[in-house]
């Protein structure tokens, strides 16, 4: 079947239509996979008093508005408030004294007090945010695990769908699996702005993960399996391209719409465009091949050579042998699983290779990813750069498999990047512009790796498990980034401590 791309062409105005239709849906996958990012986000907050406050003290300053403290408070203070009813007290992040004695207002205080919890709530700095979903429902102090388990949990859902929906797209078809999880990504991501409270939150955003997934493993071999060998590397690595333009309009959006539910839905509505373009995309030629469905895919090969203005026609018998037809469909008739993947010693070992480099990819992107918004500066700007450098990384990624190969453009870059994460550690806390600018040349070389290992596997296996294997190897990456937001929270422990994590994994994988 690859000798039908030298009748019509690698890349016509075809497989050009096709491959726009349904790449540009890749936009809709950044934007759900990180935008938890600027969802999640938790302000300063300070334990509520019970009533309406009159003054406020801080150690070196005093104001009657609780609304200009946030600028001076730092969480190692606490306020010291006056109610109107007279009642003082001094209010922690996690807790609340009432002061005894009420005759004097001053900051230090060396009489009785009464410690209660923070039954009525907490006030947030509400400078740069309107809401998010730490603020609306209370995802603080002995709930704040919980609000660092949301984007585990989406990954997690993102890793069953890379295992469900690659399945089934070797069994149902490529098309019918694009149409259904882009239309899923669009309702749910709606859906998800509508959830009264955090366990329906979660599980909504978990049904987006699982669709945006599946999504996500089938375009890339939708768009394998339409593309000529002579095009495929350029055309697969840069779906990526369009992931990194979903995570840049998360910036965008992030940083003019500061009221969560109504981030949601506008991230939202900015796929319904993709979602369309999906239902006009036609069956694969190879998988209709490979189901024996031959009439079809010589129906198809007439509407590309129309397409593309091929004046000598071509017979699917002239691009397959009888024995090669033989062959498919008796592989039709057998039902594949992960174990062909082990079929022998030396398929056993690529797949172990295979999936290792998926992990740490994974890992490094999203540590890299993630932990962009705690290096200091612009939130938004950093999160908006590192995104933005992906895009010249594909690039260098196919001239680099053009000239010297997969495997010799993967491995330097794995390198480099675990090189770089070291390089990170040293850098001194204060200089945040180096620290960013080093960052974003470790998401240049991770991005490089990690966006050449989906074009890799998918050309390492035959068309029958080839939605399978990558599949599977996405099940190994969303483990890595399941694991990716666990060691960005331990920059509480140390700043600098994802950088730790990631690099200790990549070198661990480069020495294997």
């Amino acid at each position: 079947m690859e000798r039908l791309f030298d009748y019509v062409g690698h890349f016509g105005r075809f497989q050009a239509l096709i491959y726009f239709s349904s790449a540009f849906q890749a936009i809709s996958c950044g934007i759900h996979y990180l935008a938890s990012v600027f969802i999640a986000i938790t302000p300063k907050f300070i334990c509520r008093a019970p009533e309406n406050i009159s003054s406020v003290l801080l150690p070196n300053a005093s104001t009657l508005r609780l609304e200009d403290v946030w600028e001076l408070w730092t969480p190692k203070d606490y306020l010291v408030v006056k109610q109107e009813n007279g009642d003082i007290w001094e209010l922690n992040q996690c807790s609340r004294f009432k002061r005894e004695n009420t005759s004097y207002l001053t900051y230090s205080y060396d009489g009785n007090k009464t410690l209660f919890s923070c039954s009525n709530g907490y006030y947030y700095d509400n400078t740069n945010l309107e809401s998010s979903i730490v603020t609306d429902w209370h995802l603080v102090c002995e709930r704040e695990w919980l609000a660092k388990l949301i984007q585990p949990t989406f990954m997690f859902g993102v890793l069953i769908g890379a295992v469900i929906f690659g399945d089934i797209a070797d069994r149902v078809g490529r098309r019918l699996i694009l149409w259904l999880t882009s239309t899923g990504q669009f309702l749910f991501g709606i859906a998800v702005a509508f959830t009264f409270d955090y366990y329906s939150f979660v599980i909504v955003r978990f049904l987006l993960a699982m669709v945006s997934s599946g999504y996500y493993v089938v375009v890339f071999v939708y768009v394998t399996e339409y593309v000529g060998i002579k095009a495929r590397s350029w055309a697969s690595m840069h779906v990526h391209a369009f992931f990194a333009v979903g995570v840049m309009i998360v910036s965008l959006v992030g940083f003019l719409v500061r009221t969560w539910w109504m981030y949601q839905i506008i991230l939202s509505l900015t796929t319904l465009p993709f979602v369309l373009c999906c239902w006009m995309l036609p069956e694969t030629p190879f998988w209709l091949y490979s189901q024996g469905k031959h009439k079809e895919v010589e129906k198809l090969i007439g509407t590309i050579e129309k397409w593309n203005k091929i004046s000598t026609p071509c017979k699917l018998s002239e691009l397959c042998s009888v024995q090669e037809t033989q062959k498919t469909e008796m592989d039709t008739l057998k039902k594949h699983s992960v174990l062909d993947l082990f079929y022998n010693w030396s398929f056993a070992r690529r797949t172990v290779t295979v999936w290792l480099i998926w992990f740490t990819g994974s890992l490094g992107y999203y540590v890299f990813a993630l932990n962009s918004v705690n290096l200091g500066g612009n939130e938004y700007l950093n999160l908006f750069l590192t995104s933005a450098v992906e895009i010249p990384s594909y690039i260098v990624a196919c001239f680099g498999m053009d000239k010297i190969g997969r495997r010799n453009t993967l491995a330097p870059f794995l390198i480099l990047s675990a090189v770089i994460c070291g390089i990170i550690m040293l850098i001194p806390q204060d200089h945040s512009t180096v620290t960013i600018a080093m960052s974003m040349g470790g998401k240049f070389s991770i991005a490089v790796a990690f966006g050449l290992i989906y074009l890799y596997t998918a050309e390492l296996y035959p068309t029958i498990v080839r939605s399978l294997a990558v599949g599977s190897g996405s099940m190994m990456c969303r483990i890595g980034s399941v694991v990716a937001p666990f060691c960005v929270y331990l920059t509480d422990v140390w700043i600098f401590m994802p950088q730790v994590s990631s690099c200790h994994h990549l070198y661990i994988h480069i020495y294997k």
